[in-house]
């Protein structure tokens, strides 16, 4: 039988109604591949065989309340898997990079590619492509923060391995807190915090685009509430139909090779005006609200191209 591999967190902190990794396992159900659920820590290596240590499931989208059936346990090797889907949650950490190291030894698809896992920092990354993203500073210095906050007189700060919006600010120049926020953001200068120069059009939400082998699956806007200035879906933003723009096109043009040769196929931008703020690769979300708003089951679109079907 077909094999599909979801390397995931806890299958009891699933939500789903919005979780993409659990939509992605209903699809591929549905296309009749048994479906693997692997925990973190449970993949070894012997000698030259890579074996998987998990839970045959079946996802069910019809009890939200219990929306798998957990089956037998398994113990299973890469050479009867078909492929692999890593949806494990931020933070990219060493259990997370051990994880990479060992899927650099099978030889089956594995979304995303291990090596472009440990490469794409998922804010750090895109700071290269300087035409398409707001001015930035990468630093732990409160020098540094001082001089980019006195040129730019409003900036959002963040951790440089944060997510799903903990810890955004929006610095003001003469905020009289500004310096704690820094202080409290790189950990009292021991680690970087990112800082860039703040869009007014944030305002009005940020886009989130999918996009599979380069090309755009759709787009959401995500917007925030009236209480927070966080767009994003865990700091309580909502989301709201989208369509991809020229502007968009172009900024995933510039991105779409470099990304095909690190082997990200299933990637999420995320895009404010005509600005990337964003690239992320290791646990994209909103698949299903885009499905919803476009009338299109795009879980069985995503696994039939990646099993070229």
């Amino acid at each position: 039988m077909k094999s599909l591999v979801f390397i995931m967190d806890p299958l009891e902190s699933v939500n789903p109604i919005k979780d993409t990794g659990f939509d992605l396992m209903r699809a591929a159900y549905q296309l009749d591949y048994r479906i693997v659920f692997i925990p973190m820590g449970g993949v070894s290596k012997w000698n030259d065989q890579i074996r998987f240590s998990g839970n045959i499931v079946v996802p069910s989208d019809s009890d939200l309340e219990n929306p798998f059936i957990i089956g037998d346990s398994v113990e299973i090797s890469d050479a009867e898997i078909t492929a692999i889907f890593i949806r494990k949650e931020p933070p990219f950490n060493s259990t997370y990079l051990t994880l990479t190291w060992l899927l650099d030894h099978v030889s089956i698809p594995v979304i995303n590619s291990p090596s472009g896992l440990r490469t794409v920092n998922e804010k750090l990354w895109c700071s290269q492509f300087t035409s398409i993203v707001p001015p930035t500073l990468f630093t732990r210095y409160k020098a540094d923060f001082q001089l980019f906050l006195d040129e730019h007189k409003t900036v959002v700060v963040k951790p440089l391995n944060g997510f799903g919006g903990s810890q955004v600010f929006i610095v003001n120049q003469g905020d009289t807190n500004q310096q704690v926020i820094f202080e409290s953001v790189t950990n009292n200068g021991s680690e970087e915090a990112i800082v860039q120069t703040y869009l007014p059009d944030s305002k009005n939400g940020d886009k989130r685009v999918l996009l599979l082998d380069g090309e755009p699956l759709g787009a959401v806007l995500r917007v925030h509430s009236n209480t927070d200035h966080r767009n994003n879906m865990f700091a309580g933003g909502t989301t709201e139909p989208a369509v991809v723009t020229e502007s968009d096109l172009y900024i995933i043009s510039i991105l779409k090779p470099h990304l095909l040769a690190l082997g990200l196929r299933f990637v999420g931008i995320d895009i404010i005006g005509d600005k990337l703020i964003e690239v992320n690769i290791t646990s994209p979300t909103c698949l299903q609200e885009m499905s919803r708003f476009n009338k299109e089951d795009l879980a069985v679109k995503v696994i039939k191209e990646i099993m070229n079907v």
